[in-house]
């Protein structure tokens, strides 16, 4: 049975060994924030998750390659999406539709975590992720300004609501916002 430990919790998989960590992921710890893309060949980059530090594609690693190793997805990220990658996402409006942003972050927040001050090649380098929506210039941006708030160089404030946060506690943030059920609806 495969043991790692997965946003900083020990888990042990009763699961066949050689399942892609991602639908281990998915599919028996529930931590859907991580994408499946549904193809055999992965080249978009949704199922990303960080693994001893280095962002990898979880499909293409098997639970046993995952033995002993410590996972950390989207969830594990940042509870609250105060994360600066999540953070510097939003303010940069750096997110279309959404299903590859979490991808994205966790291949920013590992390329971060070796290198805070990133060029634009090395952004392009570490973040191989595909985007429809084509999200690449203010992408560039946003790991940059993550890398400068990491640095305590800046402060993001972006209005990236927590987890939880009902349509009209949005609205009150963002005036774009209109809650269901408002007089402007």
């Amino acid at each position: 049975m495969p043991r790692l430990t997965v946003n900083d919790r020990p888990v042990e998989f009763d699961l066949d060994p050689e399942m892609p960590l991602l639908y281990a992921l998915r599919e028996a710890l529930n931590l859907t924030g991580t994408k499946a893309a549904g193809g055999g060949d992965c080249s978009c980059g949704v199922c990303t998750v960080i693994v001893d530090g280095t962002a990898l594609r979880s499909c293409k690693i098997t639970l046993a390659e995952a033995e002993g190793r410590y996972v950390t997805t989207i969830e594990g990220l940042s509870r609250d999406r105060s994360h600066p990658v999540q953070q510097a996402m939003v303010a940069e409006q750096a997110i279309q539709c959404g299903y590859c942003t979490p991808g994205i972050v966790m291949a920013a927040a590992a390329l971060l975590q070796r290198n805070a001050a990133p060029s634009k090649a090395d952004i392009i380098e570490a973040i191989p992720n595909m985007c429809r929506c084509g999200v690449y210039p203010r992408l560039v941006e946003a790991v940059q300004r993550a890398g400068r708030a990491l640095r305590e160089i800046e402060r993001i404030n972006s209005l990236a609501a927590p987890p939880g946060t009902s349509a009209a506690e949005a609205a009150e943030t963002v005036p774009a916002i209109t809650a269901p059920g408002s007089a402007e609806d």
